[in-house]
């Protein structure tokens, strides 16, 4: 691999050229299949998920009320501010890795491996707690025609540990399926998401029926000082800061858009998929986009509904869609919910997963781990090593994890991503000018930096323990890179095997 940096320093940055002719190495490459229609039903599975179908109640309940809507506009706000930069690297630098690619292309090697890094705690944890949500929602679905799974495989309950097989084997299966192809993993993908998208749009519209306006008031609840339950590192970083407590009024806002972004991480994954586009310089800023605006659509006109249904101190955190509908008297719903909730929960651990292993892939095939996992299927040219790895290890996770509010720990890695995206098109801007770019972020830097602040506004709203945890991984990422990752690369060229 070459280096548009002489030097052997922390900040050798990879040349755009040079990263592009990677993806025409035989064994190295992948297959180019991918459309916009793909890239936005990608977009729109991996994001219309836990968000719309567990997060809306325990955001409204917990932090802002009716008011969660807005909380969905903040979060897609920031999100649309750095989708704006996703699209001119995506379509500048279309190869995979997503945010590695593009951070080692303009910060350099070392900010390029704690992003690669980062992601893969993303992309795996968000992938094995998504395939524990769906584990339950089986389990109840099961449950209501007579088979019921027993809790030692089903996860056990809250006071006795059990293995969850069912999580483990949704990984699994998933995990075939991005194996045999990418092709074959978008129609499946577009078979589940058009199923969802109908539930969604039938809770929308049933919804209207049933809203209640004393439901909306007060919109914006006022801030419960002094009362907020969470302590220490529970509290959100900003608290420690001298902001007010971030439970209700206007900061709950804002602490419920963090807690909702784990909803909006869908066009990170779009662009992870970059090297599979047939026409990428056209196709990728259209599929980022265009999935941003139709799961923003979906989520505010959801929660709008859901908060006019009941009231939002009674909403049920597990499963506020369906319980809403129940508690209106329109049971015959509930069951049309858990059916969408299931598929969209098996589209979103799919692509998880496969953005997961393309950035594995991308940093295996720069040197910054085992070069072995770069290798694609001789015949599905897919990067099958690296996807069945990971599948594994996501799996054992999933079988091993209790249900627990993962989503901050998932957040804080997307947020920091996307703060780094944002900085490079700012720095590419300056040292590449010639690039030809198919899509140009308007406003650079103003956007861009828009973007990087409201990023760490909400990352600011995570809790402390969210910050000791990533902390923690991140330490573990440069014992790696330091102790492996930095002498592999300095060793020269990939091997030609």
């Amino acid at each position: 691999m070459k280096t548009q940096n002489a030097t052997k320093g922390l900040f050798r940055t990879k040349s755009i050229e040079d990263t592009i002719s990677d993806t025409s190495s035989g064994e190295h490459s992948l297959r180019r299949e991918l459309s916009a229609l793909d890239l936005t039903v990608y977009g729109v599975g991996v994001t219309i998920g836990t968000g719309i179908f567990v997060l809306t109640g325990t955001a409204a309940k917990d932090y802002a009320g009716p008011a969660v809507a807005l909380s969905f506009a903040v979060a897609a706000v920031v999100c649309g501010l750095a989708a704006l930069c996703y699209a001119e690297f995506a379509s500048t630098v279309p190869v995979a890795g997503s945010a590695y690619t593009f951070s080692y292309a303009s910060l350099g090697e070392f900010p390029a491996w704690l992003i690669g890094w980062d992601l893969i705690l993303e992309l795996a944890l968000g992938a094995a707690v998504v395939a524990v949500g769906w584990s339950g929602y089986i389990q109840t679905f099961l449950a209501d025609i007579g088979i019921h799974v027993p809790t030692s495989i089903g996860g056990g309950t809250d006071s006795h540990w059990g293995l969850n097989l069912p999580a483990a084997v949704l990984v699994l299966a998933m995990t075939a399926l991005l194996v045999i192809g990418v092709k074959q993993s978008a129609r499946f993908t577009t078979l589940i998401v058009s199923v969802k998208v109908a539930v969604v749009l039938l809770v929308i519209f049933a919804g209207l029926f049933f809203i209640k306006g004393s439901n909306y008031k007060p919109f914006i609840p006022p801030t419960s000082k002094g009362t907020s339950t969470s302590s220490g590192g529970a509290q959100p970083l900003i608290q420690h800061l001298g902001f007010a407590p971030g439970s209700f009024g206007v900061m709950g806002i804002f602490t419920a858009a963090a807690v909702v972004f784990f909803a909006f991480i869908g066009f990170d994954v779009v662009a992870t998929a970059a090297e599979e586009v047939k026409k990428p310089q056209r196709d990728l800023p259209r599929g980022i986009l265009a999935s941003l605006a139709v799961c923003t659509v979906l989520y505010v006109s959801v929660t709008l509904v859901v908060t006019g249904m009941q009231k939002y101190t009674v909403l049920s955190e597990k499963a506020p869609l369906a319980d809403a509908f129940n508690a209106t008297g329109a049971h015959w719903l509930s069951g049309f919910i858990s059916a969408g909730a299931v598929a969209g929960l098996t589209s979103v651990t799919l692509l998880l997963l496969m953005g997961q292993s393309r950035v594995f892939f991308a940093m295996s095939r720069d040197g910054l781990l085992p070069r072995a996992f770069s290798r694609v299927h001789p015949r599905f040219q897919t990067p099958y090593r690296s996807t069945i790895l990971l599948g594994l290890v996501v799996a054992c996770f999933a079988a091993v994890i209790p249900l627990k509010a993962l989503a901050e720990l998932v957040n804080i890695g997307t947020l920091a991503a996307f703060m780094l995206v944002s900085l490079g098109v700012i720095i590419l801007r300056r040292t590449r000018p010639d690039l030809p770019r198919a899509f140009r972020t308007p406003g650079v830097p103003y956007v861009p930096i828009a973007a990087i602040l409201a990023c760490l506004w909400l990352m600011l709203n995570l809790p402390v323990d969210t910050w000791i945890r990533f902390g923690v991984w991140m330490v573990i990422g440069l014992v790696v890179y330091f102790g492996y990752s930095r002498k592999q690369v300095g060793r020269g060229e990939p091997s030609s095997e």
